[in-house]
């Protein structure tokens, strides 16, 4: 895949992702002032801040898709590591926010009561519909692009799954039993998986932003690649490093000094389509040095 056609899916993730969460804030505006819910509250203000750390996403990627310039020789990708890293801070205050609320109920002896709560159930349902939807293309365009920020934003997204079915839940108890906590305990139980998610992903932006070397698996596909390519005699000083869904390489290959610039030329750009063709998010520099005979070659 090409920069132009990942930078094209991840700029649609988050234009989905913030038509989806304009359109939950509205619908659940309207289902909290007919059923007076406090899941529906929590729900609530859940895709408010949904929609904001949306806003800020597709921001991100607007910004890290625009190409390299005078002050950004190596692009600006970094960007999306930054709004990953705060996406993750504001996923784990979500995921207090909802814990508390959720104690909170549970520790209330007498919690409100509900109304209208088969309109609520239409809503949130609807909402999960929406959700669903917007999860699936998120995380085919996540695994099509490695971009950090979409992954994060999916997280949120799919964590925002269980308190709405929650929600479903206590609207449905309210209606059938009279109980109306009950979804306490599935809030909880997101806000554990929100929590976990998130220091992921910002564990993984921290890293990018503190130039940590790239996957294993890829330093080491990259090595093979070099090792067996014609005219390699050699590698070394391979080093990368990641920012955003980009993966910086560089590295030093060993080539025979008699032969002509053009044919060394030839072996160095050869090489660098490979990489790039099975690492297409690689920027990729070639170094090419005079491979010398080892010394003790050939002693007995």
């Amino acid at each position: 895949m090409s920069l132009d056609q990942s930078s094209r899916m991840n700029l649609s993730a988050a234009f989905a992702s913030v038509v989806v969460a304009s359109v939950l804030v509205m619908l659940k505006l309207w289902a909290l002032g007919e059923t007076g819910a406090l899941s529906v509250a929590a729900s609530l203000a859940d895709s408010a801040m949904d929609l904001m750390i949306s806003l800020g996403a597709m921001a991100a990627i607007f910004y890290a898709a625009k190409p390299a310039d005078e002050d950004h020789a190596f692009g600006h990708s970094s960007a999306e590591d930054l709004a990953a890293l705060g996406q993750a801070v504001f996923i784990v205050i979500s995921a207090s926010v909802i814990a508390w609320a959720a104690v909170v109920r549970l520790l209330d002896p007498a919690p409100g009561r509900m109304q209208s709560e088969s309109s609520g159930m239409v809503v949130m349902t609807l909402s999960i519909l929406l959700t669903l939807g917007l999860v699936l293309w998120q995380g085919r365009v996540a695994a099509r692009t490695g971009n950090k920020v979409v992954a994060a934003d999916r997280l949120h997204y799919l964590g925002d799954l269980l308190p709405n079915i929650g929600a479903i839940v206590s609207l449905w108890a309210s209606k059938s039993f009279g109980l109306a906590s009950i979804d306490s305990v599935v809030a909880l139980g997101a806000a554990a998986m929100l929590v976990m998610g998130a220091v992921r992903i910002g564990k993984g932006a921290f890293d990018a932003l503190m130039d940590r070397r790239a996957d294993p698996d890829i330093v080491a596909g990259i090595g093979r690649i070099a090792d067996g390519w014609p005219g390699v005699h050699g590698y070394h000083d391979l080093k990368t490093r990641t920012a955003g869904s980009r993966v910086f390489v560089n590295i030093h290959i060993e080539l025979d000094g008699d032969q002509s610039l053009r044919e060394a030329h030839d072996i160095g750009a050869g090489l660098r389509r490979a990489i790039l063709a099975a690492y297409p998010q690689a920027d990729v520099i070639v170094h090419k040095d005079v491979a010398y005979p080892d010394p003790d070659e050939g002693k007995v």
